[in-house]
């Protein structure tokens, strides 16, 4: 059970291990594109392509649904970033439900871990495998495996590392779990410790827009933890006094003293866009105007020029 790339990796390691996947469950095509076309989730591009069955139900407590499910008698089901299920549904098979979480958890339960995991600037996390439960990522974990995130790592290249990380995780888990039924012993879990939670809610619109009064490292945090998507986005006041909307992809800091109103913009207008907040500099390196492509900020200052006592807000 699936929708996002995030998922698909840990799919094809099943598959590639020949494990018996009776079907495949993932989210009803969507419109999208300015055409508003429909279109196939990652999963279900990877599961026609492979010739595995294709569940993709609005309800998940939909009669028709659960008939279907219980007909493919599973014995176990892996969930990997797809939506909060119903207990009728993950308490069917035999050998329960067992979720891939993108975080050490007890640490970063929620919807967005690997963002927040970046934007609290943290120096590691890692991926979790557990038993569902009535509670969202609360369940009992089987295993973990930590990873380091460095520091200029953005929230994309640490989805790409922990879905690496993750299809590994799952492997291991399923196989765990076979060997628990073939040498009838039970499985070792871990309880997890409530004294240790943190979240990692749903990002929205206001999550994205920097706040120039922060330090500047929480900025620098914010901005990679949230690149490339939904992305960080600042708003400019031309000399006009109309505001632009600018999304930062990637910026560097410096740690230093300054007597500059917070958000005021220093340029060459040719090679840098600096930018200062609390306790520091804010170098942008690669941006994107409303209406217009990414590029880096070379590139961008050739046909936008900032004016004197220019500011972010």
């Amino acid at each position: 059970m699936g929708t996002p790339e995030f998922a698909v990796a840990s799919l094809d390691i099943l598959v590639k291990n020949n494990f018996n996947v009776v079907a495949v469950v993932t989210a009803p095509d969507k419109p999208a594109g300015r055409g508003q076309q429909l279109q196939q989730s990652a999963v279900k591009q990877y599961a026609l392509t492979n010739n595995l069955n294709v569940l993709q139900p609005t309800n998940l407590k939909d009669g028709h649904f659960m008939k279907e499910l219980k007909a493919l008698q599973a014995d176990l089901q892996i969930v990997v970033a797809f939506r909060m299920l119903p207990e009728a549904v993950w308490n069917m098979p035999k050998l329960g439900t067992y979720n891939l979480h993108a975080s050490l958890l007890p640490k970063f339960r929620g919807a967005a871990p690997i963002n927040w995991a970046i934007i609290t600037g943290e120096e590691e996390t890692g991926v979790t495998t557990f038993k569902l439960k009535h509670e969202i990522d609360t369940g009992n974990i089987l295993f973990q495996e930590h990873i380091k995130i460095s520091n200029t790592e953005t929230a994309g290249e640490l989805h790409d590392a922990l879905m690496k990380t993750g299809a590994g995780l799952v492997l291991k888990t399923v196989k765990e779990i076979e060997k628990s039924v073939m040498q009838n012993t039970p499985l070792n879990f871990i309880s997890q410790n409530d004294n240790d939670v943190s979240h990692a809610p749903k990002i929205f619109k206001d999550t994205c827009k920097i706040n120039w009064n922060n330090d500047v490292k929480e900025i620098y945090n914010l901005i990679r933890g949230l690149s490339p998507y939904p992305t960080a986005f600042t708003q400019f006041r031309d000399e006009n006094g109309k505001e632009l909307i600018i999304k930062i992809f990637f910026a560097k800091y410096n740690l230093q003293e300054h007597n500059y109103p917070i958000g005021t913009i220093s340029s060459d207008n040719k090679t840098f866009l600096n930018v200062y907040g609390k306790n520091g500099m804010i170098e942008l390196t690669d941006l994107q105007l409303q209406g217009k492509r990414r590029m880096p900020v070379s590139e961008f200052l050739k046909g936008f020029r900032i004016h004197a006592n220019s500011l972010f807000v």
